[in-house]
């Protein structure tokens, strides 16, 4: 059977087994703490790789494959990109974001399926809600979901708009045979240096690879240190447009704006991040938490010395770690002593 319903692709003689880290295969990483007592933990795995893609911190199993969600999507922006469409800064870092769905991202949107010559329709995303509080409160009073607001709806234009660009069929564009997706995981291949084990659907509808943490964590270190090409044309816009990639005040914006490290959230708690110099990390949290994620990633970072100690203190205030009772400040989420 073939297209995006099919059966998952597995690669049987791939050096990594399918399959997410146990409970015993995992390490605590962070820890909820509420007036002097921990209340919740967070098991997971976690490996930082040196600009070379060198192991530096290994951290409960790195080797076992896992989805990687959104943090794949630099390398399919980067396959979008290499079709040769001419995208501005700011839509290709939409191509790459998983956005708060606020007006602005919406019109970045909205001017890409323009580019291709396509409508709201074209999108092969759910409807979906904004992420931004706000934006949600205005759709719930204008219509409701849409495809546009879903997060993932930038990659998707691009996507489209590769396949305009190449003369590819539109209708077909997120199955797993088609030339775009095709080409998405030779360059997952080429960048991460690793086969794919294991191929799904993501919540978007697009194919997700499954790959070793050490393998994201060496593609998205060379996406960061790229000089030429797609890569470093997506990681400068990134850099310099930080807020569209997520949104204002959240956790990815927060540590792009205010470090310039490239930073890549994906569902299920999974974290990329990469330092200026090419130094890289990836997170996975067994639970599939989000809210430690961003910390316990800086915090291998910081440990490496790849990002400086007084920036990382700076923006740890930005990560929504305080923990509350009755509105007031009670304790925190912190790093667990293994990090």
């Amino acid at each position: 059977m073939t297209g995006r319903h099919a059966d998952p692709v597995v690669d049987q003689g791939a050096p990594h087994a399918l399959g997410t880290a146990t409970v015993e295969e995992s390490v605590e990483l962070a820890v909820l703490e509420r007036s002097g007592f921990i209340e919740s933990r967070h098991a997971g795995s976690a490996v930082v790789v040196a600009p070379d893609g060198s192991v530096l911190t290994e951290l409960g199993s790195p080797g076992i494959a896992v989805y990687p969600r959104s943090c794949m999507k630099p390398f399919q922006a980067i396959a979008a990109l290499d079709t040769g469409i001419e995208l501005d800064p700011v839509q290709t870092v939409l191509a790459t974001a998983s956005h708060a769905g606020t007006p602005q991202h919406v019109e970045v949107v909205e001017s890409v399926l323009r580019l291709a010559g396509l409508d709201e329709d074209a999108l092969g995303c759910p409807p979906d809600w904004p992420g931004d509080s706000a934006a949600r409160s205005a759709a719930a009073l204008e219509g409701g979901p849409r495809r546009v607001f879903m997060n993932c709806s930038g990659k998707h234009a691009a996507m489209l708009l590769a396949c305009v660009h190449s003369g590819w069929d539109v209708g077909s564009y997120l199955e797993l045979d088609h030339p775009l997706q095709e080409r998405v995981r030779e360059t997952v291949v080429d960048f991460t240096g690793e086969p794919i084990v294991h191929t799904g659907i993501d919540g978007c509808g697009a194919p997700v690879h499954a790959m070793s943490l050490t393998a994201l964590a060496r593609g998205i270190g060379r996406v960061r240190s790229a000089r030429e090409g797609s890569a470093a044309r997506l990681t400068a816009s990134v850099l310099a447009n930080g807020w569209a990639i997520d949104g204002h005040g959240r956790a990815n914006t927060v540590v792009i704006d205010e470090l310039g490290v490239l930073a890549k959230l994906g569902a299920e708690g999974v974290m990329v991040m990469a330092a200026e110099d090419g130094t890289a990390v990836a997170v996975k949290m067994l639970d599939g938490s989000l809210r430690a994620a961003s910390l316990v990633a800086l915090t291998l970072l910081e440990r490496r010395g790849a990002v400086a100690s007084d920036a990382v203190a700076r923006v740890r205030d930005g990560l929504d770690l305080v923990v509350t009772g009755g509105g007031l400040p009670v304790g925190t989420i912190r790093v667990s002593d293994a990090v």
